[in-house]
């Protein structure tokens, strides 16, 4: 073998090792991302129990039997993909189903953590599915905005909040603690992407269409 077929040799050997290197060292727990592709578990009864804490964002009837948590992020295309189809499923199912939403903001969207803490002020004032609504439907506007404040304070005026007291809090991230605490409940429950949804004891990794969605509550309404 001549000099530079060993050298052309020795630099294939070389480049599959760091090919099979970085397989073993980014193959393994993946961050939390946008979900795109559906999978569904089931989940612990001590799983079960960290889904909805007693602050929790409820919307419909209280103890139905069906309830759908979901874990989302504002930001996230697949959450905003998802939204019509939630929104239209409780419309549908309206005094069957009970509705909670947790905040699962995630650090790959930068106006992300803000619009957490936007929501949860309008909560304070009672109307956080109010905000929930305009921040889902307008998330083009302000997804990847560097003005999203702006956006986030003319919602604000929309939903009728006390400007004051809306401002102060999202400038002092007041519900950063609330958020942080739903980021704890979602990784405890096994939240790898968002959206992730619950509904009763399973665990739907990624939003469904509004065919299987609607399955999967007639299932668990049986």
């Amino acid at each position: 073998m001549s000099q530079e077929a060993k050298v052309l040799t020795g630099i294939g050997v070389a480049t599959l090792i760091i090919v099979i290197a970085a397989a073993f060292l980014f193959g393994g727990k993946s961050a939390a991302k946008n979900a795109t592709d559906s999978e569904v578990v089931k989940i612990t009864a001590d799983q079960k129990k960290k889904l909805i804490k007693p602050e929790s964002h409820v919307l419909g009837k209280k103890n139905a039997k069906v309830t759908i948590v979901e874990f989302g992020d504002f930001q996230c295309p697949a959450c905003g993909a998802s939204y019509p189809i939630v929104s239209k499923l409780l419309q549908e199912y309206d005094g069957k189903v009970t509705f909670v939403f947790r905040q699962f903001p995630l650090t790959m969207h930068k106006n992300a953590r803000t619009a957490a803490n936007v929501a949860e002020a309008a909560g304070a004032q009672g109307k956080f599915f109010e905000m929930y609504d305009v921040l889902y439907e307008n998330q083009k506007d302000w997804g990847e905005s560097n003005k999203a404040m702006e956006y986030f304070e003319q919602y604000a005026q929309e939903v009728k909040l006390d400007m004051d007291k809306f401002k102060d809090d999202v400038e002092k991230k007041a519900y950063d603690n609330s958020i942080k605490q739903d980021l704890e409940d979602g990784n405890a429950v096994g939240v790898t992407a968002t959206p992730t949804f619950f509904i009763n004891d399973e665990k739907i990794s990624g939003g469904l269409p509004y065919d299987d969605f609607k399955a999967k509550i007639e299932a668990a309404l049986k």
